[in-house]
Protein backbone atom coordinates (compact mmCIF):
# COMPACT_ATOMS: atom_id res chain seq x y z
CA UNK A 1 0.00 0.00 0.00
CA UNK A 2 1.10 3.27 -0.73
CA UNK A 3 -0.15 6.55 0.18
CA UNK A 4 1.04 9.69 -2.60
CA UNK A 5 0.59 13.42 -2.95
CA UNK A 6 1.19 14.86 -5.99
CA UNK A 7 1.38 18.62 -6.75
CA UNK A 8 -1.08 18.69 -4.04
CA UNK A 9 -2.80 22.15 -2.82
CA UNK A 10 -4.97 23.70 -0.71
CA UNK A 11 -7.06 26.71 0.30
CA UNK A 12 -8.75 28.44 3.32
CA UNK A 13 -11.45 30.88 2.97
CA UNK A 14 -10.57 31.00 -0.76
CA UNK A 15 -6.69 31.83 -0.01
CA UNK A 16 -4.45 29.56 -1.44
CA UNK A 17 -2.24 28.18 1.82
CA UNK A 18 -0.10 26.04 0.09
CA UNK A 19 0.54 24.54 -3.04
CA UNK A 20 2.79 21.68 -4.84
CA UNK A 21 3.17 19.04 -1.98
CA UNK A 22 4.54 15.98 -3.26
CA UNK A 23 5.26 12.84 -1.04
CA UNK A 24 4.87 9.46 -1.66
CA UNK A 25 5.00 6.67 1.63
CA UNK A 26 4.91 2.94 1.90
CA UNK A 27 3.74 0.59 4.43
CA UNK A 28 5.62 1.22 7.26
CA UNK A 29 6.39 4.90 6.71
CA UNK A 30 5.85 8.12 8.41
CA UNK A 31 5.55 11.64 7.12
CA UNK A 32 6.11 14.32 10.04
CA UNK A 33 4.60 17.59 8.78
CA UNK A 34 6.06 20.87 10.58
CA UNK A 35 5.95 24.77 10.13
CA UNK A 36 4.63 27.71 11.82
CA UNK A 37 0.46 28.50 13.16
CA UNK A 38 -1.15 28.64 10.02
CA UNK A 39 1.30 27.50 7.58
CA UNK A 40 -1.33 24.98 6.82
CA UNK A 41 -0.70 21.77 7.96
CA UNK A 42 -4.07 20.57 9.66
CA UNK A 43 -5.42 21.97 6.13
CA UNK A 44 -2.71 19.16 4.21
CA UNK A 45 -4.15 16.67 6.77
CA UNK A 46 -7.83 17.47 6.01
CA UNK A 47 -7.45 17.39 2.28
CA UNK A 48 -5.64 14.17 2.64
CA UNK A 49 -8.72 12.75 4.35
CA UNK A 50 -11.15 14.27 2.43
CA UNK A 51 -12.77 16.47 4.55
CA UNK A 52 -11.59 19.61 2.56
CA UNK A 53 -11.53 19.88 -1.26
CA UNK A 54 -8.73 19.47 -3.18
CA UNK A 55 -7.14 22.80 -4.56
CA UNK A 56 -4.69 21.75 -7.22
CA UNK A 57 -3.40 18.16 -8.11
CA UNK A 58 -4.10 15.08 -6.43
CA UNK A 59 -4.09 12.62 -3.43
CA UNK A 60 -4.64 8.71 -3.57
CA UNK A 61 -3.87 5.35 -1.67
CA UNK A 62 -2.31 2.98 -4.14
CA UNK A 63 -2.94 -1.31 -3.32
CA UNK A 64 -6.01 -0.61 -0.44
CA UNK A 65 -7.67 -3.82 -2.38
CA UNK A 66 -11.35 -4.10 -1.77
CA UNK A 67 -11.44 -3.34 1.92
CA UNK A 68 -9.41 0.50 1.02
CA UNK A 69 -10.17 1.45 -2.18
CA UNK A 70 -9.62 5.43 -1.27
CA UNK A 71 -7.98 7.40 1.12
CA UNK A 72 -10.74 8.08 2.98
CA UNK A 73 -11.66 4.30 3.70
CA UNK A 74 -8.16 3.58 4.59
CA UNK A 75 -7.88 6.72 7.13
CA UNK A 76 -8.24 7.08 10.83
CA UNK A 77 -7.90 11.12 11.21
CA UNK A 78 -7.61 11.98 15.13
CA UNK A 79 -7.79 15.86 14.90
CA UNK A 80 -7.65 18.77 17.64
CA UNK A 81 -11.29 17.54 19.02
CA UNK A 82 -11.57 14.36 20.21
CA UNK A 83 -14.98 13.49 18.77
CA UNK A 84 -16.59 12.14 21.75
CA UNK A 85 -19.48 12.62 23.28
CA UNK A 86 -19.44 13.94 26.79
CA UNK A 87 -22.60 12.16 28.21
CA UNK A 88 -21.43 8.95 27.20
CA UNK A 89 -19.09 6.78 29.43
CA UNK A 90 -15.80 5.85 27.56
CA UNK A 91 -16.16 2.57 26.56
CA UNK A 92 -19.67 3.80 25.16
CA UNK A 93 -17.88 6.21 22.97
CA UNK A 94 -15.52 3.52 21.65
CA UNK A 95 -18.18 0.89 21.64
CA UNK A 96 -19.78 3.58 18.26
CA UNK A 97 -16.64 4.09 17.33
CA UNK A 98 -15.98 0.69 17.00
CA UNK A 99 -19.38 -0.63 15.21
CA UNK A 100 -19.15 3.10 12.62
CA UNK A 101 -15.27 1.95 11.75
CA UNK A 102 -15.12 -1.64 11.82
CA UNK A 103 -13.14 -4.05 14.32
CA UNK A 104 -9.72 -3.66 14.66
CA UNK A 105 -7.06 -5.53 16.71
CA UNK A 106 -7.32 -4.89 19.79
CA UNK A 107 -10.97 -4.84 22.04
CA UNK A 108 -12.23 -1.74 23.59
CA UNK A 109 -10.57 -2.95 26.97
CA UNK A 110 -7.60 -4.19 25.48
CA UNK A 111 -7.41 -0.55 23.57
CA UNK A 112 -8.03 1.11 27.08
CA UNK A 113 -5.30 -0.71 28.94
CA UNK A 114 -2.78 0.03 25.93
CA UNK A 115 -3.00 3.96 26.65
CA UNK A 116 -3.25 3.51 30.46
CA UNK A 117 -6.90 4.36 30.95
CA UNK A 118 -7.98 0.73 32.22
CA UNK A 119 -10.34 0.79 34.84
CA UNK A 120 -12.17 3.77 33.71
CA UNK A 121 -14.26 2.83 30.77
CA UNK A 122 -17.51 3.93 32.76
CA UNK A 123 -16.87 7.12 33.56
CA UNK A 124 -18.51 9.51 31.35
CA UNK A 125 -16.09 11.14 29.08
CA UNK A 126 -17.07 14.36 29.70
CA UNK A 127 -15.69 13.96 33.97
CA UNK A 128 -11.69 12.84 32.02
CA UNK A 129 -9.50 15.35 32.54
CA UNK A 130 -7.67 16.46 29.23
CA UNK A 131 -4.39 14.31 29.48
CA UNK A 132 -7.43 11.55 29.93
CA UNK A 133 -9.31 12.63 26.64
CA UNK A 134 -7.04 12.60 24.88
CA UNK A 135 -5.56 9.08 25.21
CA UNK A 136 -9.27 8.10 25.29
CA UNK A 137 -9.14 9.55 21.13
CA UNK A 138 -6.10 7.71 20.61
CA UNK A 139 -7.69 4.21 21.69
CA UNK A 140 -9.99 4.70 19.00
CA UNK A 141 -6.95 4.31 16.50
CA UNK A 142 -7.29 1.33 18.19
CA UNK A 143 -10.40 -0.18 18.30
CA UNK A 144 -10.88 -0.11 14.22
CA UNK A 145 -8.30 -1.17 11.72
CA UNK A 146 -7.25 1.34 9.45
CA UNK A 147 -3.96 1.30 7.79
CA UNK A 148 -3.19 5.23 7.77
CA UNK A 149 -3.48 7.49 10.58
CA UNK A 150 -3.91 10.98 10.02
CA UNK A 151 -3.00 12.53 13.24
CA UNK A 152 -3.07 16.51 14.36
CA UNK A 153 -1.33 17.83 16.88
CA UNK A 154 -1.64 13.87 18.42
CA UNK A 155 0.57 14.31 22.20
CA UNK A 156 -1.20 17.46 22.77
CA UNK A 157 -2.28 17.46 26.31
CA UNK A 158 0.10 14.11 27.31
CA UNK A 159 2.41 14.00 29.98
CA UNK A 160 5.58 12.77 29.01
CA UNK A 161 4.72 9.01 30.07
CA UNK A 162 1.25 9.14 28.03
CA UNK A 163 3.90 10.43 25.01
CA UNK A 164 6.20 7.70 25.41
CA UNK A 165 3.09 5.13 25.39
CA UNK A 166 1.77 6.57 22.43
CA UNK A 167 5.35 6.71 20.96
CA UNK A 168 5.14 2.72 21.38
CA UNK A 169 1.62 2.27 19.68
CA UNK A 170 2.75 4.63 16.60
CA UNK A 171 6.03 2.49 16.26
CA UNK A 172 3.77 -0.98 16.38
CA UNK A 173 1.60 0.85 14.04
CA UNK A 174 4.47 1.03 11.34
CA UNK A 175 6.00 -2.04 12.43
CA UNK A 176 2.64 -3.70 11.27
CA UNK A 177 2.49 -2.01 7.90
CA UNK A 178 0.89 1.01 8.69
CA UNK A 179 1.36 4.25 7.24
CA UNK A 180 1.39 7.16 9.51
CA UNK A 181 1.69 11.51 8.96
CA UNK A 182 1.17 13.65 11.59
CA UNK A 183 1.19 16.98 12.19
CA UNK A 184 3.02 18.29 15.21
CA UNK A 185 5.11 20.78 17.09
CA UNK A 186 6.76 18.44 19.28
CA UNK A 187 9.14 15.58 18.80
CA UNK A 188 7.21 12.14 18.15
CA UNK A 189 10.23 9.85 18.56
CA UNK A 190 9.69 8.28 15.29
CA UNK A 191 13.18 6.58 13.92
CA UNK A 192 13.10 7.39 10.38
CA UNK A 193 10.38 9.27 9.96
CA UNK A 194 10.34 11.86 6.91
CA UNK A 195 9.31 15.68 7.59
CA UNK A 196 8.07 18.15 5.67
CA UNK A 197 8.02 21.28 6.64
CA UNK A 198 5.39 23.77 5.42
CA UNK A 199 5.93 27.45 5.51
CA UNK A 200 2.53 28.83 4.93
Amino acid sequence: MRLIAENLGGERGGETVFSGIDFALAEGQALIVTGPNGAGKSTLLRIIAGMLPVAEGHVSIEGGGEDFPTVAAACHYLGHQNAMKTALNVTENLRFWRDFSGDGLLSVEEALETVGLDGIGHLPFGYLSTGQRRRAAIAKLLVSQRPLWLLDEPTAGLDKASEERFGAVMEKHLGDGGIVVAATHLPLGIEGAKELRMTG
